[in-house]
């Protein structure tokens, strides 16, 4: 009784006057409560599956001490939400759409609605099922005859369904029964607008069914006649808002009007008696503005009601001019049913006469567009906030929509960005308004809407269901099309099931799409997805000769009609079906098969179109001919990869996808390389520097060989037999090997034979050991044979000229192809081993670890690359002694990515140092490894490894083994460069097996009698003229080239001229020799070496050059490259563009090339996307020189008139990456980098700074200084363009004394930390706002903070102070000092910061805290008086809650006690009357009709008993001797079970074991049991079968439990080890012997343990057929389906439960059943079963009792809350009302504050002070 006494103290004196008024104010709550759920008992009576989320709690309920008040106005203006739309809900919608079958309806805030075409009318609904039963169809209108869009209606909510996707569907009634339920005859006044439907047609007029039973509504003819909208008659059905002109015999019959004006005029009056439970939407009424919120307005109308209006339903063009006291006019919305909430809209077009709305936006539909820079204008964080697009136009969006699904809300900083893009989602007929989303997950929707479908489109969907006729595949949550069955493959498939599984991606085409009517077909037919033919869209797509693919959909006798997309269709007529007679189509073909079809004839306008299949077939279709215009034998191409065959690649030159072949072994110059080429390429991937070399009717071919793809672009080819010439040099490759030579292919597909004779320089017997297929070759024309268009050609090195430096580029491009490989294999498998073996390179030193050391050489292992094998040769090894285990450094020799090995080499001469190499120097090497075409060679004791070709010449044949390389073998090399950067570093060199060979000089001596020497003047035709060079033939045959340099004196040449265009093809020309060209590298060549001729020479047209007085002497490249300066000013002229690096070649001179980068060639980033528009071939430019070198060779050039950075000049950049906490990193030219800073971005700065930037963009950057080598840039317009400058809202902080204290700065946010959150003010100043001054709320860690500032956040602060030493900045977040909300939003309900006074207070109470914790006895001493009542004030009102969040951070060991310690010392300490005594001397105990407390609390706890009523009776006492007696019985039954429990035979281990217990306790059934389970542990299942049979008759026929226990095991046993027979047997025989009903529950039990669900409920359903009276099995089922998850039907369950069982049990089984909800179900739903009962039922305290206990486990606190709330003003005993005050008090202790425990006490004072008159009497 203490802790009783302690928190409801007695005494107290009895105030009258409040206690007559608190019964009067309770007795009317409840009637009106009790109407209220009376009605909504009576509705849905048997109905409580449709329950789902009804009976909402009042949300006022906690306003007022008094129990329920209805009506109350809410705290703040909410719109509607989903979440709270009830069942029964009455509300005013709008007709949206109509269609068949239901009208979709839009409702108040954006909800949608539909009303079915079965919740029309009662009579309505009869004449439909008439009709449908009935043969005749009699004439009945259809929903577009009755209901018109844009049509006002009052709705009630019918039902809630859930959908497929878990989302709310509202179905809407206009049944007149439902909308006006709350009407009685009686109640009808002349004067109510009501709604109803037309029921019957009859002479004078209609009967017009008002849903009030027991009244007849009649309205006239005539005064049908004005009714709106459709003056024809009216029709059963027809919805009618309607005046009631006069009530006739007490509401028995009514007479209607409908005239528009009166009704729209029809205001609602009090004296109509209206009250909250028959409010209808709809209603017009005058009203009074009570309050103004930024939310909303209250209002009163109807003399005393109160009701709200939504900012969305405030007129906007008078918004401002609402006041306090303003009469209004409003239309009644909707009310919410439990608490009776009244919404009402002020809109024009509801209240105003004669306006009506508008269903469609005005301006056009909008829905699914994109939105961008819309600006928000306030935020209403209940509901959502209202946004501005950019054409004035407003829009809302719903709070749910202003993040992501799953993100946390933060609204502040959602409403603090100042722009916003949306996408629009829906117009709201009702609202008037736009609903938009700013969720970046519906933005980036590809389809929002069908219109975003067009047919042809590839797209990827989710398989949702199949049905018969085909299968509904989801492309967004709202978009699904229908894959027709015939579409579901290629063929049509028997069992689709088994090919498509629900939730399966897969890929389609849209076939055909009609947005307006939402249909959209699709195909899966793999041939129609995969086609690459062109799509016939339109019959205009449809041009004759075009080919595509279709599909067969009728076959006829005269032939097949085939269709294509969009409904285009033509008819192959039978000619056309194929090359063989076909007679019945219907035999060959099959409907849905996919073929292709060329166009024959075709005419758009009649939408005729004829086909054939036949001509496809034929090869002559346009796609073969195709080529002759698209593919230009000698044009560089591109193309991608559609097939790997045997021999080659199958592909498609891009753009217009034209089929090509690239065979294998055109893939390479280097035979070695072509398989693995062939190998890394997949289909898909594209292929560049492809050239076409041949072309007939049936194919184009492809090469890659580089050799080739020269010869054909610098036209050292020959196009036709006629243009061969004996003495020609062509470049070939090996197409067939015969006995007697080898046939050679050259482009444009000549074929020559090299004799075996004129094969080799040597002897060769066996043709095919000298050269392979394939294999490039230079080949010298020797004989020509006229008439038979033949010619013999000669291979022999001797005789064809090769100039030096062709191996070098055959060597550098051989091994690029290699690299290209090894990063292709690498990336494709995404196995990390071939990405780091890619990565390594010859010459490479690895750490390795000796493995295992054999005679035949050493395998390693290395922990970056586990997995690959790691080996070296013998010759590799030798010298060094190896153990395994050993730690070595080696070098890579060579990498085989392939099979992921790694050859390395230990050579101490190998591993050494490298010393470095001068260009020229010759060294004797020898080869290391050597792979196919390739070998590693080591120069002398330099360490230096590099990289050969095994062929020094093309045309090189190796006989014998002999002759090829091997390891171990010297050369002679000469170095050409020490660092090649083609080869990755290596130095590239020349090599010869011994001194070279003077019979190359005397072949080359042989012809210089045709050649031409340095310096010889010539004459010549000019054969063509390309923008880089002339191309002229000599007097002798031999061919020339100009270059553009060389046409005209550099001195006249003018910026954008082009010097070849003056020189005219056939004209003849003088010129001088000036060099010559390679014949494979075309590399220029300026030899002055009197004897050395060229076959192509070099010459010059410059008139200065050909005076023969003039000094005349060749300039190496090396020179002519020395001669240019830095900075110097040339003309060159355009040679190339290189689009994947976008840089550009020029050249200055036959030898040199130079390259412009991008950001040097152009000063506009728009011209960045297609730089080469402003660059001609053969253009001359101006550039200035950046860089020039020899080693390595760098020759570069600047075309925008600048060459270096300067500070304070503006230049272009390339942001090459995005870091939030540093800005951009840009790429500028010249090789330099730079960075822009978050705060140099803008001059007005914006949040999210960085999120208009991308990777690769092109920007202007002001180059504001260079600090270590990085240059610090902006891009703020006033520094880009200062005179057009705008003013600077954000300006340049550039040092601390543009700042002062006071100042309000804008910054972003840099970091948050312990010391505060550090705020960037510009690129060198960051300040820093403490922690205290960050927020007005009490933050405990930083995390909040950083949570809800993420770096770049833009914030405003105030400048507190400045410490200019130091350079520090101290800001201020604060709302107080910025005026801007606060940096984190009330959402997340923190505690405020204390400041000033209360702060000063807190502290003193700590104190005092500490003092009365640690020693209680001060407070009687005078000085706590004092603290005690500041304490008082404290709790009284403005206690914030931070009390309770600072002590719980205190004492958070031990939560209980500091949170019920003020009340406790209140209490206990005598210092001063304390609050909770009350004066008079009113006592629990004594008064209250001396009811015993003590039962009252035991039966607190077992809340599952009856009514505590019943269990207060005292119990019968026993006599002191029989207490004795039952004492020593209960010793001696415990030293029994000790004796037993120590009894070592107890745990039996064998059968004899067994049989010994049983035949002390033969009726045990512990004892069969675990005798039958040590048979089964053992799996001998038939020897347990009989321990159970003998158990079954050795037990006593008493011991009816024993035996039970028995059968339920052997029904385990069954179930686990037997069949179903056995166990239907075993079964049977139980109930013979067995009280049927446990049996059958115990089976039930243990098919539910074992999953068997569907044997479960087929049991369950007998057993409620069989035991229907017993309350026990209904529950059992009832748990099992919850269990199972079926909610459904557990509710159908519990309606049979109700029907079967006596009513007297009803209560209790629907209490059970809730609970079972609570369990297992849904929460909410066992709480609505709950409510209803406990209406009905409100003095079952049992009841309430658990109710309470499974709301505190399951409820939330506010639920828990308002449940006691309502306990505490049940009419029931005093003595049940203080023990639920107990519990109350106790539920707020442990999980209140002391404020909501103060309230309690409070509460139960009131019911103290109220219930005093009683307890005195």
């Amino acid at each position: 009784m203490a802790s009783l006494e302690e928190d409801f103290p007695r005494g107290g004196t009895a105030k009258k006057p409040t206690e007559s008024k608190i019964a009067v104010q309770r007795t009317e709550v409840d009637n009106l409560f009790q109407s209220n759920e009376q009605a909504e008992t009576k509705k849905r009576k048997g109905a409580v599956k449709d329950d789902g989320k009804k009976l909402k709690k009042s949300k006022t309920a906690k306003e007022k001490g008094a129990g329920l008040t209805l009506n109350a106005a809410a705290k703040c203006v909410e719109i509607l939400h989903i979440k709270n739309v009830k069942e029964g809900m009455l509300m005013l919608g709008c007709v949206k759409e109509v269609t068949d079958f239901e009208v979709s309806v839009s409702l108040p805030c954006g909800l949608q609605g539909f009303l079915s075409i079965k919740n029309i009318c009662d009579s309505y609904a009869k004449l439909l099922s008439e009709q449908l039963d009935s043969a005749d169809t009699e004439e009945i209108f259809s929903l577009p005859h009755l209901f018109y869009p844009g049509m006002v209606l009052r709705f009630v909510v019918a039902k809630l369904d859930v959908t497929k996707g878990g989302s709310l569907s509202i179905q809407l009634s206009v049944n007149p029964k439902l909308v006006n339920k709350a009407l009685t005859s009686s109640s009808l006044k002349a004067g109510m607008v009501l709604s109803g439907c037309v029921e019957s047609v009859e002479d004078h007029g209609y009967i017009v069914d008002i849903g009030i039973s027991g009244t007849k509504a009649f309205l006239p003819k005539e005064a049908a006649k004005d009714k709106p909208n459709n003056p024809e008659e009216l029709k059963v059905g027809q919805y009618l808002t309607s005046l009631v002109e006069e009530v006739k015999n007490d509401g028995r019959v009514v007479r209607l009007s409908v005239s528009p004006p009166t009704v729209a005029q029809a205001y609602a009056e009090t004296e109509q008696g209206w009250n909250l439970t028959n409010l209808l939407p709809g209603l017009l009424v005058k009203a009074k503005i009570k309050k103004v919120t930024k939310h909303g307005l209250f209002l009163d109308f109807l003399s005393s009601f109160s009701g709200q209006v939504d900012f969305l339903h405030m007129e906007p063009e008078q918004a401002s001019s609402y006041t306090e006291g303003t009469e209004v006019r409003a239309c009644v919305l909707y009310v919410e049913p439990s608490t009776r909430l009244v919404a009402l809209s002020l809109r024009s077009y509801l209240v105003q006469p004669g306006s009506r709305v508008d269903p469609s936006p005005p301006g056009d539909d909008r829905i699914g567009e994109v939105v961008k820079d819309c600006k928000m204008t306030t935020m209403h964080h209940m509901s959502g906030a209202m946004l501005e697009m950019p054409d004035k136009v407003t829009a809302f969006v719903h709070r749910n929509h202003l993040k992501e699904p799953k993100e946390p809300a933060n609204e502040n900083r959602v409403f603090a960005m100042p722009e916003h893009t949306c996408r629009i989602l829906d117009f709201s007929p009702m609202d008037q308004i736009y609903f938009v989303s700013l969720r970046k997950s519906i933005i980036e929707k590809p389809f929002y809407r069908y219109h975003d479908l067009h047919a042809g489109q590839i797209v990827e969907g989710t398989v949702s269901v199949l049905l018969s006729h085909g299968m509904v595949v989801h492309l967004s949550d709202h978009i699904k099309g229908l894959v027709p069955r015939t579409h579901l493959s290629d063929i049509l498939l028997k069992n689709p099931e088994k090919k498509y599984v629900e939730g399966m991606k897969i890929k389609c085409r849209v076939l055909s799409v009609d947005a307006e009517n939402k249909k959209l077909y699709l195909t899966r037919k793999k041939a129609l997805v995969e086609s690459s033919l062109p799509l016939f869209l339109s019959y205009t797509d449809a041009r004759p000769g075009r080919v595509s693919h279709g599909y067969i959909v009728c076959i006829k006798d005269f032939g097949c009609i085939v269709r294509f997309y969009n409904s285009v269709k033509g008819l192959v007529p039978l000619s056309e079906l194929s090359s063989e007679p076909v007679i019945s189509p219907e035999e060959v073909f099959y409907v849905g098969q996919v073929l292709k079809a060329k166009v024959l004839h075709c005419n758009p306008d009649k939408a005729k179109m004829v086909l054939s299949f036949k001509s496809t077939v034929e090869r002559d279709t346009e796609e073969a001919a195709k080529p002759q215009f698209d593919c230009e034998v000698g044009k560089r191409l591109e193309a991608k990869v559609l097939k790997k065959s045997l021999n080659g690649l199958e592909v498609a030159i891009l753009p217009d996808e034209i089929r090509a072949v690239l065979p294998t072994m055109h893939l390479s110059d280097h035979m070695s390389n072509c398989p693995l080429l062939w190998e890394s390429l997949q289909e898909g991937d594209n292929i560049s520097n492809l050239i076409c070399f041949n072309q007939n009717k049936q194919n184009i071919t492809l090469t890659k060989k580089p050799i080739v793809r020269w010869s054909l672009e610098e036209g050292v080819v020959a196009k036709d037999f006629s243009e061969i010439t004996v003495g020609m040099q062509l470049i070939g490759w090996i197409k067939n090997i015969m006995s007697y030579g080898v046939f050679v292919e050259f482009p444009y597909g000549l074929v020559g034979l090299a004799p075996k004779s004129a094969m080799t320089d040597k002897f060769v017997s066996d043709t095919a050991a000298a050269f392979q297929l394939g294999q490039t070759v230079i080949a010298k024309v020797t004989n020509l044979d006229e008439e038979k268009r033949r010619f013999l050609i000669t291979l022999k090195i001797s005789e064809v000229v090769t100039p030096d430096s062709d191996a070098q580029t055959r060597l550098i491009s051989g091994l690029q192809e290699r690299r290209v490989v090894n990063e292709m294999l690498a990336m494709r498998d995404n196995s990390d081993l071939r990405q780091q073996l890619s990565a390594l390179s010859v010459g490479q030193k690895l750490k390795l670890t000796v493995d295992a050391a054999k005679d035949s050489g050493a395998t390693f292992k290395s922990d970056d690359l586990a997995g690959a094998t790691i080996l070296a040769t013998k010759h590799h090894v030798m010298g060094v002694n190896l153990t395994p285990g050993q730690k070595v450094t080696a070098v890579i020799l060579h990498v085989d990515i392939l099979s992921t090995c790694v050859h390395v080499s230990i050579l101490s001469k190998l591993v050494a140092k490298k010393k470095s190499l001068t260009e020229g120097s010759k060294y004797t090497a020898m080869v290391q490894h050597v792979d196919k075409d390739f070998a590693v060679i080591s120069l002398d004791d330099t360490a230096q490894l590099t990289v050969i070709q095994t062929n020094s010449h093309l045309n090189e044949v190796f006989l014998s083994e002999s002759e090829r390389l091997k390891a171990g073998m010297c050369l002679a090399a000469e170095v050409i460069e020490p660092s090649c950067q083609e080869m990755q570093g290596l130095p590239l060199v020349s090599w010869q097996r011994c001194a070279p060979k003077r019979a190359r000089t005397t072949s080359e001596n042989q012809t210089s009698s045709k050649g031409h020497r340095f310096g010889d003047i010539v004459q010549g035709k000019v054969r063509t003229v390309k923008p880089t060079c002339i191309q002229v033939i000599l007097e002798d045959g031999s061919v020339g080239s100009v270059h553009v340099s060389e046409v005209v004196e550099v001195a006249e040449v003018c910026q954008g001229f082009f010097p070849t265009s003056y020189v005219k093809v056939g004209s003849m020309v003088t010129a001088r020799v000036i060099g010559g060209r390679e014949a494979s590298s075309h590399r220029f060549l300026p030899f002055s070496h009197p004897k050395f001729t060229y076959t192509i020479p070099e010459l010059t047209l410059i008139p200065s050059k050909l005076d023969k007085s003039a000094d005349f002497k060749a300039v190496t490249p090396k020179e002519k490259l020395n001669s240019y300066k830095v900075g110097e000013e040339l003309t060159c002229f355009v040679s190339k563009f290189h689009p994947e690096k976008k840089s550009l070649e020029v050249t200055t001179d036959p030898c040199l090339t130079g390259t412009v980068e991008l950001l040097a060639m152009i000063t506009d980033p728009k011209d960045a996307g297609h730089p080469e528009k402003l660059f001609k071939l053969g253009q001359a430019v101006r550039a200035r020189v950046v860089e020039v070198n020899s080693k390595p060779h760098r020759f570069v050039l600047s075309l925008t008139g600048v060459h270096k950075l300067e500070t304070g000049s503006v230049t272009l950049g390339m942001v090459t990456n995005i870091l939030p906490q540093v800005g951009l990193i840009v790429k500028l030219p010249f090789g330099g980098t730079g960075t822009v800073a978050v705060t140099d971005l803008a001059d007005a700065y914006r949040p999210k700074p960085l999120d208009g930037f991308s990777k690769d963009q092109l920007l202007r950057c002001f180059l504001l200084g260079n600090e270590n080598g990085k240059w610090q840039l902006s891009l703020r317009p006033s520094r880009l363009n200062p005179q057009q400058v705008k003013p600077v809202k954000d300006a340049e902080v550039l040092s601390v004394d543009n700042l002062k204290a006071g100042q309000i700065t804008r910054g972003y946010v840099k970091s948050v930390g312990e010391q505060g959150v550090f705020i960037r003010l510009s690129r060198s100043i960051t300040g820093r706002a403490q922690l205290q001054q960050s927020s007005k709320y009490f933050v405990s860690n930083h995390k909040v903070l950083s949570d809800h500032l993420p770096p770049n956040t833009l914030l405003t602060t105030k400048i507190l102070s400045i410490d200019k030493e130091e350079e520090l900045v101290n800001l201020s977040l604060l709302p107080v000092d910025t005026g801007k909300p606060d940096v984190l939003p009330e959402s997340l309900s923190l505690p405020l910061r204390l400041v000033g006074e209360e702060k000063k207070k807190h502290d003193i109470q700590k104190k005092k805290r500490t003092l009365s914790e640690s020693e209680p006895k001060q407070a009687e001493s005078p000085v706590p008086k004092k603290k005690k009542k500041t304490k008082k004030a404290k709790t009284d009102g403005n206690d914030s809650g931070v009390e309770v969040y600072f002590r719980e951070e205190e004492d958070q060991k031990d939560e209980e006690e500091p949170k019920s310690d003020s009340v406790k010392q209140a209490t206990h300490s005598s210092g001063g009357p304390s609050r909770l005594q009350v004066a008079a001397g009113f006592s629990w105990d004594v008064g209250l009709s001396s009811l015993k407390p003590a039962s009252a609390a035991q039966d607190g706890d077992s809340s599952d008993g009856e009514d505590q009523d019943g269990s207060s009776k005292p119990k019968q006492k026993k006599s002191r001797h029989e207490l004795e007696q039952e004492k020593k019985a209960a010793e001696k039954a415990l030293v029994q079970r000790e004796a037993q429990l120590m009894d070592p035979s107890l745990q039996p281990q064998d059968a004899a074991a067994f049989e010994r217990l049983l035949l002390a306790s033969p009726n045990s059934s512990l004892l069969w049991l675990q005798y039958m389970a040590h048979h089964l542990q053992a799996t001998q299942i038939e020897q347990a079968r009989a321990v159970a049979e003998r158990a079954l008759k050795t037990i006593s026929f008493r011991e009816e439990q024993e035996k039970l226990n028995v059968w339920v095991a052997l029904l385990n046993l069954e179930n686990m080890y037997g069949t179903e027979e056995s166990l239907k047997k075993v079964f049977e025989r139980a109930l013979q012997f067995c009280e049927p009903m446990p049996v059958y529950q115990q089976l039930a039990d243990i098919y539910a343990k074992s999953d068997k669900t569907k044997e479960a409920e087929s049991l369950y359903k007998t057993m409620v057929k069989r035991f229907r009276q017993n309350k026990a099995v209904w529950l059992s089922y009832g748990t099992f389906l919850l269990q199972q998850g079926q909610s459904d039907a557990a509710s159908a369950l519990l309606q049979r439960a109700l029907k079967s069982l006596p009513s007297k049990e009803s209560v209790d089984v629907i209490g059970k059943f809730a609970q079972l909800e609570f369990r297992y179900g849904d929460a909410e739903k066992g709480r609505t079963m709950f409510d209803k009962v406990l209406t009905s039922y409100p003095k079952r305290t049992d009841l309430w009792s658990v109710f309470i206990d499974l709301m505190v486990k399951h409820g939330s606190q506010k639920d828990v809350r308002a449940l006691f709330d309502r306990v505490i003003h049940l009419s029931v005993s005093v003595k049940k009302i203080k023990f639920f005050f107990k519990r109350y008090l106790e539920y707020e202790k442990k999980h209140g504050t002391p404020q909501s425990i103060q309230a309690v006490k409070e509460k139960a004072m009131e019911f103290v002070e109220a219930k005093g008159t009683e307890a005195a009497n």
